[in-house]
């Protein structure tokens, strides 16, 4: 089969009834009867020498070479929208795009109050949603267009484009009046230390091996939520980055050290993809995000920090 033989109606056909997992409720998304959509279906299980779908209880489930098409199909649509819009000047004010990142939960909480506040003023029905995603999907995410930008540290992330957005370290998060704090002066007395393990977060869990400090940990969660409110009920402590630790000990009984742990400081990037770069919308939104700010530390309330090298 060859691309000038193939019809390109029949990926719309696809996608709706990919989209509705029914070939009726497809049929009345785009408008056909629903013997047009089974006949389009036919010719496209044909070209592509699969079944494509099969009968589930209420309505169609895909194959795994459906799964795979779909994918693909999603690419390759949102690359002709692209081309087709690449001169087009993005209206943020009358925008009703919706844009796909990635963050983390503590990258939301340090990028998205700033970001939102941008997009609200500048494009109030611009739409922005938080894609989930394991490190290793990062990049074929970006590449196929299902995420615009990801925002993090992210040392597995290769062959995109990127900019700096802020400069981090890490630092012990433990609470106020824990007795080990001041006693704190380098990375052997951490063995003095329990730990909790955030296991969504793959760096600081390998600061974590580094440190030599994986027999100490006491704790293992998915998240950094309610890490928070253990530290201040325990005497347990956290390895994380500077920043997100200064938040919660700003929100909560909870004080920063920082102890020569003897790693090196690290580099937040924000990342997208080469062939989404002249998109005039996504272009809009990297700016928003290189405009915001990151001072080391906010300087009109206290984060109970201290050092200890």
């Amino acid at each position: 089969m060859h691309i000038k033989d193939f019809d390109l109606n029949l990926l719309h056909v696809f996608q709706a009834v990919y989209a509705a997992r029914n070939v009726s409720r497809a049929a009345e998304n785009l408008g056909l009867s629903q013997p047009a959509v089974s006949h389009a279906l036919t010719r496209l299980r044909l070209s592509l020498h699969d079944p494509l779908f099969v009968r589930a209880s209420g309505g169609v489930a895909p194959t795994p070479k459906a799964d795979h098409f779909a994918r693909q199909v999603e690419a390759a649509m949102k690359v002709l929208d692209v081309a087709l819009h690449e001169s087009d000047v993005f209206e943020p004010a009358r925008s009703q795009r919706r844009f796909a990142v990635y963050m983390s939960d503590i990258g939301a909480d340090e990028f998205l109050p700033q970001l939102m506040r941008e997009v609200s003023r500048e494009a109030p029905g611009v739409r922005v949603e938080v894609v989930p995603l394991d490190p290793a999907a990062i990049v074929p995410a970006l590449e196929d267009g299902r995420i615009d930008l990801a925002f993090g540290y992210l040392p597995e992330v290769t062959g995109t484009e990127r900019a700096r957005l802020l400069d981090e370290r890490y630092v012990v998060l433990l609470r106020r009046g824990h007795p080990l704090a001041g006693r704190l002066q380098g990375r052997e007395a951490l063995q003095q230390l329990d730990f909790i393990l955030v296991s969504s977060h793959v760096e600081p869990a390998r600061a974590l091996h580094l440190l030599g400090l994986e027999s100490r940990i006491r704790l293992t969660l998915p998240h950094f939520a309610v890490v928070p409110s253990i530290l201040a009920a325990t005497d347990l402590a956290v390895v994380m980055p500077l920043r997100p630790a200064r938040t919660f000990a700003r929100r909560h009984a909870l004080q920063v050290v920082e102890p020569d742990l003897g790693l090196p400081p690290f580099t937040v990037w924000l990342h997208w993809y080469w062939r989404f770069h002249n998109d005039p919308g996504q272009r809009w939104l990297r700016e928003i995000a290189l405009r915001m700010r990151f001072d080391e530390r906010p300087h009109d309330e206290p984060d109970g920090s201290e050092r200890t090298a």
